[in-house]
């Protein structure tokens, strides 16, 4: 672990052994004919796009995939050269940077194709694109039930070129129940319903982290990891699935310690009143941060080993922890908010739990100002 910088001591860990590792067991699991497209949208879920990107180009990766145009640029001018699959798909007016970044954008309707392909028309060019299907997720795509009215459109297509077709699986957290069995049967007759027609897109893929892990008929040509990568399960019963390592360590050190008498009140609002005298621990990390408010009076951190407890409400730029019943605690000490702290560890996945959310909000959710610093490159 390297030495954290002089300055305000908040710091997200990023471990590229790690990353190298989870990489290693997705290409154990799929075997060496499925590509393995990497997910790397909303900064590679926080740990830092441009930084991962490269790590995983490196050990293995065959493609990535980002949310919006602006994020494969961003990847494009860290020295990546990988294809890139852009899922929020292409606006006419982004055209001229998806030409000039080689990106390849998602089509999800009819109309934005048949506007896309006079676009390119236009161009003299011509663009490769992959095609959504909607299954069952009900969000973007074409929908698998309405195929016999676009597939005749797609074989008019002459500026387009159909490099893959896809589907998203409606369960991220698991995919061992009937619907997603449904949605499967439904995408494997529309991509058949499509080679009928004399359509064979050379890439074919559904496979999430949960279906990479526990459904190798989703594999097709390639798999899409997302939350596996960086360490976490989409749901713990995986764990005996596949090994996987954390990705990501969030730190920062004790600012201040007061002693307080019993009846003190910490932090806005008056929720925490102290029920004896304390030691109360002011840490220099708030929600401005990303560590999110709901786990006020409800979230812990460890110091020293050892669990201790949010007093109060966790403000913009500060949270209070009471370290009574910790020995020997000290100004600048370490505090983990996530990660391990000799035998003791704090998930992702149980931020997320007091915070009632998901693990990849917790991780997406730090923000900008919290330094990500890279190590074992």
């Amino acid at each position: 672990m390297p030495e954290t910088p002089q300055g305000r001591p908040t710091f997200c860990f990023v471990d590229h052994h790690a990353l190298r590792w989870n990489l290693r067991q997705i290409r154990e699991k799929v075997g060496s004919k499925v590509k393995i497209l990497a997910m790397v949208k909303a900064n590679a879920y926080g740990h830092g796009a441009a930084a991962v990107a490269k790590t995983l180009a490196a050990a293995g990766a065959d493609a990535f995939g980002v949310a919006t145009l602006e994020e494969g640029i961003e990847l494009r001018h860290s020295g990546i050269g990988l294809p890139i699959l852009v899922l929020a798909g292409a606006y006419d007016s982004q055209l001229t940077d998806f030409f000039a970044h080689s990106l390849t954008p998602v089509v999800h309707d009819l109309d934005r194709l048949k506007a896309l392909e006079e676009s390119v028309k236009n161009r003299g060019a011509i663009l490769d694109v992959q095609l959504k299907i909607d299954t069952g997720m009900g969000r973007l795509g074409l929908a698998a039930a309405e195929c016999d009215r676009w597939v005749g459109e797609l074989k008019k297509l002459r500026a387009l070129k159909i490099e893959g077709v896809f589907s998203h699986f409606s369960h991220a957290e698991s995919v061992e129940g009937d619907y997603t069995r449904k949605q499967l049967e439904v995408f494997k007759a529309t991509v058949e319903r499509l080679r009928a027609e004399n359509i064979r897109p050379a890439l074919v893929h559904f496979a999430n982290s949960a279906a990479t892990i526990t459904l190798p008929a989703a594999y097709f040509d390639m798999v899409r990891p997302g939350i596996m990568l960086y360490g976490i399960y989409p749901s713990p019963a995986m764990a005996s699935d596949i090994s996987l390592k954390p990705v990501l360590e969030w730190k920062t050190k004790i600012l201040q310690l007061k002693k307080v008498p019993a009846g003190a009140s910490i932090s806005y609002g008056q929720t925490f009143i102290t029920k004896r005298e304390s030691i109360i621990a002011t840490l220099p990390i708030g929600y401005a941060d990303g560590y999110p408010r709901l786990l006020s009076n409800r979230g812990e951190v460890l110091v020293g080993g050892q669990r201790a407890s949010i007093a109060g409400r966790v403000c913009m730029d500060l949270t209070m922890v009471d370290v009574t019943d910790i020995r020997n605690v000290k100004q600048g000490d370490e505090v983990v908010l996530l990660g391990r702290q000799g035998d003791a560890e704090i998930s992702a996945d149980q931020i997320a739990a007091w915070a009632n959310t998901i693990s990849y909000e917790i991780l997406t959710s730090i923000s900008a100002r919290v330094p990500r610093i890279h190590y074992n490159p």
